[in-house]
């Protein structure tokens, strides 16, 4: 990413445009790029006022904190790494974003018998795991049935239940945005 610094990542729209987010070094923590991120919030929306959004695998808190930015009634994010969930602590308090809660906690274990009421949930797991498709099938039952859930994996796995409205290919990254089938 020209101009962006290791382990840092500018918010691109919003309220907090320009800010930056740090995060630490870790085991698969992969951003999701800016133009990534510029095509899903042009998919979802510039503005997502009134909005809830579940960030399961949080990592650098991009997209979660870009759903903040954006005017996301609240966020809450999901990250299991103490030094990141760390990390996510100090850039909600930096920023002074109110309309964020962080949870440490692995997602499968957070998730589990939980009904949820999100609107937009962000799914962006370890790719050399089987998760997506463990919080899928988790996921189908437990949102309401307009939600919508935005995934990046290197490869779909099965979705059965789920669909693909919006893909994107870039790079090794597949990512798009699914709803359930009703």
């Amino acid at each position: 990413m020209a101009g962006q610094h290791k382990n840092q990542v500018r918010i691109i729209g919003g309220e907090y445009k320009r800010r930056l987010v740090h995060f630490p070094d870790g085991d698969g923590l992969r951003p999701t790029p800016d133009r990534v991120r510029e095509t899903l919030f042009n998919w979802l929306g510039q503005d997502l006022t009134g909005q809830r959004c579940l960030d399961l695998f949080a990592g650098s808190g991009a997209l979660g904190f870009e759903a903040a930015s954006r005017h996301a009634r609240q966020v809450v994010m999901v990250e299991k790494s103490r030094p990141v969930y760390t990390a996510l602590m100090d850039n909600r308090k930096t920023l002074g974003m109110s309309n964020v809660d962080i949870v440490w906690s692995d997602a499968l274990t957070w998730l589990a018998g939980k009904k949820l009421d999100f609107d937009v949930v962000f799914l962006d797991p370890p790719y050399a795991s089987d998760l997506l498709s463990k919080v899928l099938a988790l996921l189908a039952d437990a949102l309401p049935a307009e939600a919508v859930i935005y995934a990046e994996c290197a490869a779909w796995p099965d979705l059965a239940g789920w669909e693909v409205t919006r893909e994107l290919k870039a790079g090794a990254v597949h990512c798009g945005l699914l709803r359930r089938v009703v």
